[in-house]
């Protein structure tokens, strides 16, 4: 199976939660789906269909920390402004809140369109990811072919959420998986498992029927003969997993 690989760093990041609105803004430890749908819409100038569309990846970042950020809160004002006779239309006042940021982001992203390779190689909007001020770029982009294998290992990803029977490592987190941007931006959610330490496909509860081969980036570091393995996923449809076996 032949896919894009997307190498991309940056100096800080941020996936706020969506349900948080003052005081504080907590970041997700990944990017969400809808964060990896978004960025790739940037890339290619325009809202694509997800249909079909099916991505996988590794992320990291070098350190957790928080800042102390501001936000203007206004609201409709009557009257005039102290000392003129001009009309006063908005007031308001500045509430602080903090925030999570991941310093030093670095996203391996794989994508099942390898007809892509020369729009991230000239995107069509500046490259981010996260918020707007996140500005990062592609260290790599190039095209592999990714091998199957019985032996691989898991980490800094999202795993179906179908997998937290199967290990005791990882959170459960509900995450935005898509935003139809054409129904007013209505958000569609589904639960993740996140992993970030290492888990040996061995080291999996095995239950009968389960499959015994995964895919694999033949290319990323070698841990005792073992090569990362990748669980792609789609964005829409009711399995948030596209596939893990070529």
């Amino acid at each position: 199976m032949r896919v894009l690989k997307i190498v991309l760093e940056g100096i800080t990041t941020s996936f706020r939660y969506p349900h948080f609105m003052m005081g504080v803004q907590p970041s997700f430890s990944m990017p969400p789906p809808a964060t990896i749908y978004g960025h790739i819409c940037s890339a290619l100038g325009e809202w694509v269909d997800p249909k079909g569309l099916a991505f996988a990846y590794h992320f990291t970042a070098q350190e957790s920390v928080v800042d102390l950020e501001h936000i203007h809160v206004l609201s409709a004002s009557t009257g005039k402004l102290p000392g003129s006779q001009h009309p006063k239309v908005l007031e308001g006042n500045v509430n602080p809140f903090k925030r999570t940021v991941l310093f030093q982001p670095r996203l391996v992203l794989y994508l099942n369109r390898i007809e892509w390779e020369s729009t991230f190689r000239s995107p069509h909007y500046p490259v981010v990811l996260g918020r707007s001020q996140d500005l990062a770029t592609y260290t790599s982009i190039n095209v592999v072919d990714l091998a199957t294998s019985e032996q691989v290992y898991f980490e800094h990803t999202i795993l179906p959420y179908r997998m937290a029977t199967r290990t005791s490592v990882g959170i459960v987190t509900l995450m935005p998986r898509w935003i139809d941007y054409e129904r007013n931006r209505q958000p569609l959610f589904a639960r993740y498992l996140i992993l970030q330490r290492r888990v040996k496909n061995s080291d999996l509860v095995q239950f009968d029927a389960e499959q015994n081969s995964y895919l694999t980036d033949p290319t990323t570091p070698h841990v005792n003969g073992m090569t990362l393995g990748l669980v792609f996923h789609t964005f829409t449809g009711e399995d948030n997993e596209a596939f893990m076996l070529a």
